[in-house]
């Protein structure tokens, strides 16, 4: 697949995201009676237009969003038809429905996936004997419950084990086995062991699971310290050969990492280099079981809507802890993406996976990334900052409590505060996609 062809396929659905937001913008104006002044697909100059019933219609240069221009809306106007003469329910109702159609949107895509390769029960792989002498877990149990949370996708559980982590407290789970369900409680499996400090995927469809490509580097690791980076290729411990994942699974079994420096020799760019890394040492916890997150069991259509609202909650929740996460301070700039990002990070999955697994698959992941897209849109435009549809939904709501409305001058001023500090948020974010793509 042309390397032009998967990028503007990927600006394309970010523009498709952004346009049925604006959609959702558009169809309730005009089902609440506001005049929308234009619709337009795209951004830039217009290409095509058509004026209907008081409406331009537009498609514009670039395949990149959309608008929807409603009467009033950025002034103080009142007359019959504007925004602004509605009532507060019809102004929330107008506002809201922009990141409700990208739940929609996430919705609608994930029934394409799940019609096609169906859902990831949270189906135990395996588990450490210990802990299978302490619970009765056994292969093929399906955790239903982890701690207080709902376990319905086995990404649920790798949700909240990546983004909470794993302490030494008791740990409580519900699984099904038979049709019943039972409760455990148990301690978490403690390991100390030295780590090289390196992420990379076993394929299914390749023998051995494949050469072993770093999908990523763990920050401030060994791997990371000696310069790996992710796409680099292992090819060999200690000038020993291990060409695959099963080979080098075999040889860090046969020789465990120690303190001692081992030679890395690795791929980059079609040219073979040697590096010396030191392993670090750390203690962890960990659930002691391993669980299903690439299996998917084939599901009936009726099923698949039920998971298919299954699915939005879980990207929904992604995003809202993925933001938690931020908050705390525990990603760094390397972890926050934009535009730039997303459309080199969609481009990289699509050709990888056309290039291992097809056409069919290439499609999938596409869609995939553009329901985590949509949802993303959805949950962002939520939050109560000024500017986005949240911050325009908390003051309507202060309107309801109060009885009557703010000030136009008052909105105003808010607004473009908002707007002000979000367009130096976006001018970092592309300048810091610009760096982690091309650095």
């Amino acid at each position: 697949m042309s390397k032009v062809i998967e990028i503007l396929v990927a600006i394309l659905m970010v523009g498709v995201v952004i346009a049925v937001h604006e959609f959702g913008h558009f169809l309730l104006a005009k089902v609440n009676g506001v005049v929308v002044k234009e619709f337009s697909l795209g951004m830039g100059p217009r290409l095509l237009s058509k004026k209907y019933k008081g409406t331009i219609y537009s498609l514009k240069l670039l395949p990149f969003g959309g608008s929807c221009q409603m009467l009033g809306e950025a002034d103080d106007s009142n007359e019959e038809g504007s925004f602004n003469s509605k009532s507060v329910w019809k102004r929330i109702s107008i506002v809201f429905a922009g990141p409700f159609f990208n739940f929609i949107l996430a919705f609608v895509l994930s029934l394409i996936i799940l019609n096609a390769i169906g859902y990831d029960p949270a189906y135990i792989s395996s588990v450490d004997p210990t802990v299978a002498e302490q619970t009765g877990l056994q292969e093929d149990d399906v955790i239903v419950k982890y701690q207080k949370h709902k376990i319905r996708l086995g990404r649920d559980l790798a949700l909240y084990e990546t983004l909470d982590g794993i302490s030494k407290e008791p740990i409580t789970i519900t699984y099904l086995r038979d049709g019943k369900k039972q409760t455990v409680t148990y301690d978490p499996v403690y390991t100390a062991r030295y780590y090289i400090g390196i992420y990379y995927t076993y394929n299914e469809g390749l023998e051995g699971g494949g050469q072993i490509e770093l999908s990523d580097v763990v920050k401030k690791g060994a791997a990371e310290a000696a310069g790996l980076e992710k796409g680099d290729k292992i090819v060999a411990i200690n000038h020993v050969d291990v060409a695959t994942v099963d080979a080098f699974t075999d040889y860090t079994k046969d020789h465990p990492f120690g303190d001692q420096a081992v030679t890395i020799t690795y791929e980059r760019d079609g040219k073979t280099y040697d590096t010396e890394l030191t392993p670090k040492f750390q203690e962890s916890y960990s659930l002691g079981f391993t669980y299903n997150v690439n299996y998917r069991e084939k599901i009936s259509f009726a099923k698949s809507l039920k998971y298919g609202v299954v699915e939005v909650d879980y990207w929904i929740k992604s995003v809202i802890k993925s933001l938690g996460y931020m908050i705390k301070g525990k990603a760094s700039t390397e972890d926050i993406g934009g535009p730039v990002r997303v459309v080199s990070e969609m481009t990289n999955v699509m050709e990888t996976s056309y290039r291992t697994d097809g056409l069919f698959y290439a499609f999938l992941n596409l869609i995939n990334w553009t329901i985590l897209l949509s949802a993303n849109l959805g949950v962002m435009n939520l939050l109560p900052i000024p500017a986005l549809d949240g911050g325009r939904l908390l003051i309507y709501i202060i309107e309801v409590i109060r009885g009557k409305k703010m000030k136009t001058e008052h909105e105003g001023i808010i607004n473009f505060v908002g707007f002000v500090l979000l367009m130096l948020l976006m001018v970092f974010i592309l300048f810091n996609d610009l760096i982690n793509v091309f650095h």
